[in-house]
């Protein structure tokens, strides 16, 4: 059964008359429209259903919802709600605390009209809550009421917390190095507050890098062990919850005994110059440094001059009544240290021994040393190379070089048993000596002829002879003319033998004409230096040029072949006896 003059006939209400017809239930439902006013006072079952619209919402609509809050201990909270709607019907507010009704809350409320429209009024409601205490945290909600309904919020909640409050706060502390040192921190609040340590306003703690640092998670103590100078600052105890945070903070100060960097070092300098001794040291507070001379204070003059902290102590032009004991005093708080330095003073400059001159005479001995060898190299190299070159071109014998007949024989121009002549250039026909120093040798004779002793000429050459024995033209053990055991005769030449290796000429030809111009020629030009060294311009071994010298020891065969001796020397022209 349904009796009622308040129905709100817009979109929403469309479904109701049709399906109360189709469930035959039309007879128990006494339904009238209150909104909209042209709708008013007309039943459900008259109302056309396209006349069911929602142009406009008279059941109040929440437009700001109340939200949740965290509020401090003591301190005043509101709650805000407002709501729009398009009737005129008056508005009732109520809030509720936990699904609660809140009867004797301090509530405002206001009303205005929405100036887009001009026919829409927007309502809002506040809920004050004054010095709140842990009592008020809950859920709060709020509900709008009219002639066409009640509009409910969503819920917000109201947390109170307290600030955190110091109940150990970390104080100064001075600590010697390689003692430990002990902070401690803790504090109240709520929700329970976290502590936090920074070191100068930063996390870079030295002694966490180095596993010195310990807090424990449970504890309120923080440990340094084996204080060093870099732990040395101010330290930061931060506690914090959502309420907010507080701040302590503690300097850590460490004491060291004064110590040197470097150790001061002896020097030795001589008169007129400059000596600096240097004093630098640490400690903490930082030492204050006084310098001695011989357990006494130091007298200064205009040649004493300090640095900054007189951690350097530099006398200029130097005399011998600056020589002695010098000693730097640090001292702080903690305690005091002493090191010493010896000054010598030398008369001379030349009896100064130091890393200076050392140096000095190191590298020289060391350049003398290098160019000592490379004067040897450049001597030993040039010995070498003239050694090959006399080697190569000059000779004590009259030879053939051991190559010329493997090259012939190469060529196609030599064979083996080949036959080959070395003749004096230009002989005579008789081949014996004259009284003017030519050879010359008669026909049909081979008389013997003993060499002289003594050179009779100036420039003597070999001369052509009779000789029995047969020749070789190489001997491969050292390049002489040798007897050949074939019986092949062969003829030779004979060679300037001025006494000098440098100037020598040897040709060599076979007895055969037709060998002359092309096999020697083929020998003169590979082996210039060798078979003819100094030959005159314009001479021919086909036109031999005449041979001024004296005949060796000479021996002719029938076959007219001349042979010469080796190094065999006749007598000189001038002899009464005939050749």
């Amino acid at each position: 059964h349904i009796n009622s003059e308040s129905f709100l006939c817009d979109c929403q209400l469309k479904w109701l008359p049709q399906w109360l017809v189709e469930k035959e239930l039309q007879s128990f439902v006494v339904a009238t429209c209150a909104h909209p006013e042209s709708l008013k006072s007309k039943s459900i079952f008259a109302v056309l259903p396209e006349s069911f619209v929602c142009d406009d919402f008279p059941k109040p609509q929440i437009i700001i919802q109340p939200e949740t809050t965290v509020a401090v201990l003591g301190k005043d909270v509101s709650f805000t709600c407002s709501a729009a709607s398009s009737s005129s019907s008056p508005m009732m507010f109520a809030w509720k605390k936990d699904n609660e009704m809140l009867h004797n809350a301090e509530i405002e409320n206001f009303a205005h009209v929405r100036a887009k429209d001009g026919e829409v009024m927007e309502y809002t409601t506040i809920l004050h809550l004054r010095h709140v205490t842990f009592a008020h945290e809950g859920r709060y909600q709020c509900i709008i009421t009219n002639h066409f309904g009640s509009t409910y919020s969503n819920k917000a909640r109201l947390t109170v917390n307290v600030l955190p409050s110091f109940i150990k706060i970390p104080h100064d502390i001075t600590k010697r190095t390689g003692t430990m040192a002990r902070l401690e921190c803790a504090a109240e609040g709520h929700p329970t507050p976290q502590i936090a340590w920074q070191k100068d306003g930063g996390t870079d703690f030295p002694a966490a890098r180095e596993r010195r640092m310990h807090v424990m998670p449970d504890d309120d103590v923080f440990f340094i062990t084996d204080v060093k100078i870099e732990d040395m600052g101010v330290y930061s105890c931060t506690a914090q919850n959502s309420a907010g945070s507080v701040l302590a903070n503690a300097t850590l100060t460490v004491l060291e005994t004064p110590s040197l960097i470097h150790p001061l070092e002896d020097h030795v300098v001589s008169v007129g110059e400059t000596v600096a001794l240097q004093c630098k040291a640490t400690g903490s507070p930082a030492p204050r440094i006084t310098w001695l001379k011989g357990d006494q204070p130091l007298v200064v003059t205009d040649r004493h001059h300090f640095t900054s902290g007189n951690q350097l102590l530099i006398v200029r032009n130097v005399v011998l009544e600056d020589a002695g004991k010098y000693t730097c005093e640090m001292s702080n708080t903690v305690g005091t240290e002493r090191a010493h330095s010896h000054v010598s003073i030398l008369q001379s400059l030349g009896c100064r021994k130091d890393r200076t001159t050392v140096g000095i005479i190191t590298i020289a001995v060391v350049c003398s040393i290098v160019l000592t060898s490379l004067v040897w190299v450049c001597i030993i190299y040039q010995t070498r190379k003239k050694s090959e070159e006399y080697s190569v071109t000059n000779t004590d014998e009259t030879i053939v070089p051991p190559d010329v007949p493997s090259y012939l024989s190469s060529q196609g121009t030599l064979s083996d048993r080949q036959e080959v002549a070395v003749r004096v250039d230009n002989p005579q026909p008789n081949g014996h000596i004259d009284s003017n120093g030519m050879c010359q040798t008669d026909a049909g004779r081979c008389p013997d002829v003993e060499a002289p002793t003594a050179v009779g000429c100036r420039q003597q050459k070999l001369c052509i002879g009779c000789n029995k024995d047969t020749w070789k033209t190489e001997d491969l053990a050292d390049g002489m003319l040798l007897p050949d055991k074939t019986g092949y005769s062969l003829p030779v030449v004979c060679t300037d033998c001025s006494g000098s290796t440098d100037s020598m000429n040897l040709h060599m030809y076979p007895k055969e004409s037709e060998y002359y111009s092309e096999s020697l020629n083929t020998v003169d030009s590979n082996y210039p230096n060798t078979l003819s060294r100094k030959r005159a311009a314009g001479t021919s071994l086909l036109h031999p040029q005449p041979c001024n010298g004296v005949a060796s020891s000479k021996r002719m065969e029938t076959d007219r072949t001349l042979y010469p001796s080796n190094h065999d020397r006749i007598r000189p022209a001038s002899m009464t006896t005939p050749l």
